[in-house]
Parts: structure tokens; C-alpha cells; sequence
């Protein structure tokens, strides 16, 4: 530590600006006015070393320097405050502001009153200086690896051997584990990865650079081709070596890199791989890794006894080996299949195992997993509401992961079932062109809303994404969540579809896997479901959690003969009952129009019928725009056109057969011009042309209004009602089997 003025520009490399704000504070406490300074910086900012500094100034200016907000000694000194928190009351350092003090506050983000100082790390230059002696190529490595942060370049510094060139850093930067969380960009790493991916490189050196890459750039949902890309060559380039050690690397990094959910078998075969090959190499690590895999693979492919067995072997392995984020991870998966099985107090008890050694392992995602657990016991205690704003702040924190998508799960659990729904429509593109390791719990999350009254457009796409997946397990990354069957999740669809044998299909075998499993949270909600209350409850209720499931009763389908929804009259208002949907509406001419529709379905109305608001309107009979006549000649002349194209084609004469095709073309046009879709004439008139565009805006109108109201019943309309001169109203999918009107 600097401890004399020849020494500070060594220690102040780069920090001229901070030192000239430290100074001026100190100045300022000897003529007698009191101050306050923040610094603020991550973690390696040079922070500490700003404060030794401070402290060496304020003694050579005959400063006392003191290192808490609660002394007190009036007059010039200087207070040193690192990382205050909540203990230190702003009173206190106003106090000591006005007792004549100069504080200085170090913090990693900004807080109260006073001068702020935000530390930037080092240029290329600056961090040259840092570390003389060093070649400039290893130089620009440490800078692009720690992007110029003076802490980490120093230890990174440090583990590299004098004299070494660039590679050594590019190495370490190979062999070290990801600093941040799962799913946050480490950009620094990237940008160093991205650099000499662009090289020329050794084929063994090149593959783990690109499957490194490819793992590190996880968090770009974006990403999704390039990683397969990178990982993809990286396989290759370790297959053309007879290095175990490098193809164990590779074959982990593209497990991690390319996360595909329809490859549960193919990933259960490169674990076992990847542990054979980590132990030729002997590489324990890999090793480890390949283990976990293994565990991952077999609780997606709904193998849980088997899948804990693996936890098992993995959790011991760690503890072989020495490695605390072992097991942390161990801990935290024991945790997930408690829950699984209802243990909910072993969970709870596990979730606080795990936050306290993650802390002390130095795990970054310690407080994610503990999130993670206590979220999902939240859920299932009923306390959905709760989960919703922590949700969509990660949501905003890592864009593209779907975390809005289990906020809308949460929201529709906690009962505010229509505003889960509009997030269906808004996030539906978006998931189903997803991927990644969240993705297939994303899907699952969206069709448990969407099943609770989507539009059947939505519910069939959902149904086709998730059907290539009956029979497993949804299971989130690497089983940091597993959210039950994906059969359950069928079942609801097929139910919000109409179509009720599918959906006793996919519950039955839900039900079967969550039995032999003894999965006891999933089979109440799966029973509640599929309308088998009375065990369900007996089920939660056993397990001190409330009767499953947001809409107060089964999913499943009605018998169709039972389903009726209503649009009737009420006063001078209307009334629609659609299922779980209910509206009052004021009284328009589109739902008169709409009645008449409903009363008749399956048969064409004509639109002066609707306007005329009775079996017709007296008016002149408009003129057909063909007449008998010209329709006959039309119909002669196709039959002649067609027999002489007949005999050019038998006789091989082409140009004359072009001839006649590009007649008939032109003479079929004009029929269907002036007849209509369903072969009628079309007539025309002012009158009818009128009642045509009245009906079809009153109509349009009214479908506009129940979108917002009765979403569910509108989407049924807008996909059964046909409009024109005639209009009709021919049930689709999603519908009643009747309606009251």
C-alpha cells in the first residue's frame, strides 16, 4: 500500500481525477468547511486503494483519519466510510459534515446526498503502466479479459508467468469457470473469446475457444444458430484428435452451449460419453460435469429415481474432488425433487442449506437458486401474487429468457386470470420462435394460462409445441425446476380445445407418471384438472397446500351436448354468458344482426335480411350480372375451349394449345366475376350493396367490443362468422355446442 508521496503515482495510475477530488476534500476540511465524497465502483475499481490513499494525504496534512460515522471529535479530520450500508444513518454523516469532517464514502452504487465519483476502469495505456515490463500482446489480453478494472487485472496478472506472451492469458481464461451468473453475458470474456476466434489457431486450441464462445454467449437468446454454429466445428475440429481430455471439454461445452429439449436421449448418451472420456484424461472435473448431465438428461425423460442415483454419484464425486459449488448444487436439486414429492419442509430447510453455502463457496448464482426454490414453494403454498414483480424485474434484467412468461403463469395462479391472458397474445410469437434452456418451462407456463381461456389459435399452437415432448418431464435448465408433466399441460389444452378424449388421454398418462413418481403436488393439480376434485383436495389437503388450480374447478371439457352460452336481452341492455366469460352490453344493431346469426347456424342470410331485421326486405329485385342467356354461352364456349384444347394436345400442337389455355383463363375470369364464391349470380344494386357494408361494420363493431370483454367467445366469432351479401354463422372449434338467444 502506498504509504509516502513518491508512491502515489504508482498507486494512482489512472485515478489522476480521483486524486484531485480527494485532495480538494481534504483542502477544504483544513480551511474549515466540512465535506462529503462518495466513490463509487464495482468491486477491483481501486476503491480501497483510493481510501489508503486518502488516509496517507490526511496524515501528511496533520489530519486525524477515523474509520466510524459514530466518533466524535469536532474539528478537521477525515472519516473513512467502506461500504457504510444500511448501519450508518445519514444523520450521522451530516453531523460529521457539519462538526468540519471531510468523509469519504466508498460504495459499489451510488446512495444520498453529496459529490459522487464514479470510477472507471483503465484504458489499454493506462493498464500498460500498471504493469510494466509485460509484452503489449499480453497486455491488450489482460485488458480485454478484466475489461481494464485494475483488481482483476492485477490477479489475473499475477497467475500469469513473467515473460509469458498472450496465450498464457487466453489459456487461463479457457481453464476458468464462467464469473457470472447463468444467463448474464461476462462481455469481457466474450470480447476476448471473439478476438481470437478470428486467428489463426492450433485445431485443439481453436475447438475449445469456439465451444467456449459458444457457451459464454448462452445469454444471447439471439445467439441461438451461431452457438450451434461454434459448437458445432468445435465437435468437430476434438473429434480429428486423440485427445480425450479436449473431446470431454468440447462435448460439455455444446451440452451447455446448445440447449436442445427434443435431445433428452441424445444428451443422456454424450454424459455417459463425456464421463468415460473424463476419465481416460483423467480430468475430474469433466467428470463431474458428465455426472450432472447425466442427472439432467434422466429427470427430463421422467426418470426420477434414476435421475437421483446420478445427484447422488455427482454430489459425491464433488466431495472427492474438494469442490464446494458441487455441492451447493447437489443441495439445491435435493431441494427440487423435495418439492417434487411435497417435502415441502426438507425443501424449505435445503433452500436455506444452500444459501448459506453458496455464500460461502462464492457460488454467483447462489441467490438466483435460493430464489428459484423459495418461488416455486411460494406457488404452491398459494402465494402466487408474490412472485409476480421479482419475476418481471429479472424479466427486464435478461430479456429474451421468458421470465415474463412465469410471471403470467404467477398472475393467473393468484387469480387475475385476464391479465395473464393478454400477456398470451403478447409474448405467444416470441416463445414459440424461442429456444434456449428455458424455453420448454416457458412453453409449459403459457399453456397452462392460455388453457384458461386463450383463443384456440393460440391454445393449437401451443398444443403442436409441446406435443413432440409427451410422456417427459418439463424440466428448466439444468433442473434448477421441474414444473411436472408435460402431459398435464396437454391435457389442459386439449380441454380449452374441445376436444375432450385427447384430454383424458394426456391426463391419464400425467396421472400415471406423477403416481409412479409419487409426485403429490402435480397429481392433485393434474385430478383437480381432469375434475377429480374430491381426491385432489384430499391430496392438497394432506399436504397442507390449497386445492389446485386458478379457475375454481376442472379444465376438462364438457360433454358437448352441455356446453350453451347465451346472448339475450336484458332490459334494454344484452347479456353474454360464454363459458367462464360474462358481459353486459348496451344495446347496438350489430347484436340484432348477431342474434339472427346464432338462431340459424349453418345456414346464409342474406344482408337485407339482417338490415331489414325479419325474413326480408321489400325491394326491387336487382339485376343479375349475367343473365340466363349469357351464362349458357359462357358455359357452351367453356365446353368448346376445353374439347379443342383436347384435340392440340392429341395432335402435339403446343402454340395452339397455349392459345386456347390463355383464352379460357380470361373467359373463367370473367365468370367468376360476376357470379359469387358459392355459385349463386351475383346481383347488384344500391340497396343490397348498402345492407352489405351496414351489416358487416355493425358486425365488425360488435366483435370489436367483446374482444375486450369476452375474448374467448370473440376469437370463437371472428373465426365462424362468414360476411358478404350473405351472411352465416358456421360454428368453429372452441365454440358451444348451441347458443341461447
Amino acid at each position: 500500500m502506498a504509504t509516502g508521496r513518491g508512491t502515489y503515482a504508482r498507486s494512482m495510475i489512472g485515478r489522476r481525477r480521483e486524486l484531485a477530488a480527494v485532495q480538494r476534500l481534504l483542502d477544504e476540511a483544513i480551511a474549515g468547511r466540512g465535506g462529503r465524497l462518495t466513490v463509487v465502483g464495482p468491486p477491483g475499481s481501486g476503491r480501497t486503494v483510493l481510501a489508503a490513499v486518502a488516509a496517507d494525504l490526511a496524515g501528511e496534512r496533520g489530519l486525524s483519519v477515523d474509520r466510524a460515522a459514530t466518533a466524535h471529535a469536532p474539528g478537521p479530520r477525515l472519516v473513512i466510510l467502506e461500504e457504510p450500508g444500511p448501519t450508518v444513518d445519514t444523520a450521522d454523516v451530516d453531523r460529521l459534515v457539519l462538526e468540519g469532517a471531510a468523509v469519504l464514502i466508498t460504495a459499489t452504487e451510488a446512495g444520498g446526498s453529496g459529490r459522487h465519483l464514479h470510477l472507471a476502469p483503465f484504458t489499454g495505456r493506462e493498464l500498460a503502466d500498471l504493469l510494466p515490463g509485460r509484452p503489449a500482446g499480453t497486455v491488450h489480453a489482460i485488458w480485454l479479459l478484466t475489461a481494464g478494472w485494475p483488481g482483476p487485472a492485477l490477479d489475473l496478472a499475477a497467475a500469469v508467468p513473467p515473460g509469458a506472451g498472450e496465450d498464457a492469458v487466453v489459456e487461463l481464461a479457457l481453464a476458468s469457470p464462467s464469473r457470472g451468473e447463468f444467463l448474464t453475458l461476462d462481455m469481457a470474456l466474450i470480447r476476448l473469446l471473439e478476438e481470437y476466434a478470428a486467428r489463426p489457431l492450433p485445431p485443439t486450441v481453436r475447438a475449445r475457444v469456439l465451444v467456449r464462445l459458444a457457451g459464454e454467449l448462452l445469454g444471447d437468446p439471439s445467439a441461438a444458430a451461431r452457438r450451434r454454429e461454434l459448437a458445432d466445428e468445435a465437435v468437430r475440429l476434438a473429434g480429428a484428435s486423440e485427445d480425450p481430455r479436449l473431446q470431454a471439454e468440447v462435448l460439455d461445452g455444446r451440452l451447455h452451449a446448445v440447449w436442445d429439449p427434443a435431445a433428452a436421449g441424445q444428451r443422456l448418451s454424450t454424459a455417459t460419453r463425456i464421463v468415460d472420456l473424463a476419465r481416460r484424461g483423467a480430468d475430474a472435473g469433466r467428470e463431474r460435469r458428465g455426472l450432472f448431465w447425466r442427472f439432467v438428461a434422466l429427470a427430463e425423460l421422467g426418470d426420477l429415481d434414476a435421475a437421483e442415483a446420478a445427484l447422488v454419484a455427482y454430489g459425491r464425486a464433488g466431495e472427492r474432488d474438494g469442490d464446494p459449488e458441487a455441492a451447493v448444487v447437489t443441495l439445491s436439486r435435493q431441494a427440487v425433487l423435495a418439492l417434487v414429492r411435497g417435502r415441502l419442509e426438507l425443501a424449505e430447510a435445503l433452500a436455506a442449506e444452500v444459501a448459506d453455502a453458496g455464500r460461502l463457496a462464492g457460488l454467483a448464482d447462489t441467490a438466483r437458486l435460493t430464489a428459484s426454490l423459495r418461488g416455486r414453494l411460494s406457488l404452491l403454498r398459494g402465494d402466487a401474487a408474490a412472485q409476480v414483480a421479482p419475476l418481471r424485474a429479472l424479466a427486464r434484467r435478461l430479456p429474451g429468457h421468458f421470465f415474463e412468461v412465469t410471471a403470467a403463469r404467477a398472475l393467473a395462479e393468484s387469480g387475475q386470470v385476464a391479465e395473464a391472458l393478454l400477456e398470451v397474445d403478447r409474448l405467444l410469437p416470441a416463445v414459440l420462435a424461442g429456444a434456449g434452456p428455458r424455453w420448454i418451462g416457458a412453453v409449459a407456463d403459457l399453456a397452462l394460462v392460455a388453457s384458461l381461456g386463450a383463443a384456440p389459435a393460440a391454445a393449437e399452437a401451443l398444443y403442436g409445441a409441446l406435443l413432440p415432448y409427451a410422456g417427459r418431464l418439463v424440466v428448466w435448465g439444468g433442473a434448477n425446476t421441474i414444473t411436472g408433466p408435460v402431459d398435464d399441460y396437454l391435457g389442459r389444452l386439449a380441454a380449452r380445445l374441445g376436444r375432450p378424449g385427447a384430454a383424458e388421454a394426456h391426463f391419464g398418462r400425467a396421472t400415471a407418471l406423477e403416481e409412479r413418481l409419487g409426485a403429490l403436488p402435480w397429481l392433485a393439480a393434474t385430478l383437480a384438472a381432469r375434475g377429480e376434485t374430491a381426491r385432489a383436495a384430499a391430496i392438497a389437503g394432506g399436504l397442507g397446500l390449497p386445492v389446485p388450480g386458478v379457475t375454481g374447478g376442472a379444465v376438462t371439457a364438457p360433454s358437448p351436448e352441455a356446453v350453451v352460452w347465451r346472448l339475450v336481452r336484458d332490459g334494454d341492455d344484452w347479456l353474454i354468458d360464454a363459458g367462464s366469460e360474462h358481459a353486459r352490453l348496451r344495446d347496438v344493431r350489430g347484436l340484432h344482426h348477431l342474434r339472427t346469426l346464432l338462431a340459424s347456424p349453418g345456414h346464409d342470410i342474406a344482408a337485407l335480411d339482417l338490415v331489414a331485421g325479419g325474413t326480408g326486405l321489400v325491394t326491387s329485385l336487382p339485376d343479375p350480372l349475367l343473365d340466363a342467356t349469357a351464362r349458357a354461352t359462357y358455359r357452351a364456349r367453356l365446353a368448346e375451349l376445353a374439347g379443342q384444347m383436347d384435340a392440340a394436345d392429341r395432335a402435339g400442337d403446343v402454340e395452339r394449345a397455349k392459345e386456347l389455355a390463355v383464352e379460357r383463363q380470361a373467359l373463367v375470369a370473367e365468370v367468376r366475376r360476376a357470379a359469387g364464391l358459392a355459385g349463386r349470380t351475383r346481383r347488384h344494386n344500391a340497396e343490397a350493396e348498402r345492407a352489405r357494408v351496414n351489416a358487416t361494420r355493425a358486425v365488425r363493431a360488435v366483435l370489436a367490443r367483446l374482444e375486450s370483454l369476452t375474448p374467448v367467445a370473440a376469437a370463437h366469432l371472428r373465426a365462424s362468422l362468414r360476411t358478404g351479401g350473405y351472411f352465416r354463422y358456421e360454428p368453429a372449434d372452441g365454440g358451444p355446442a348451441r347458443w341461447q338467444v
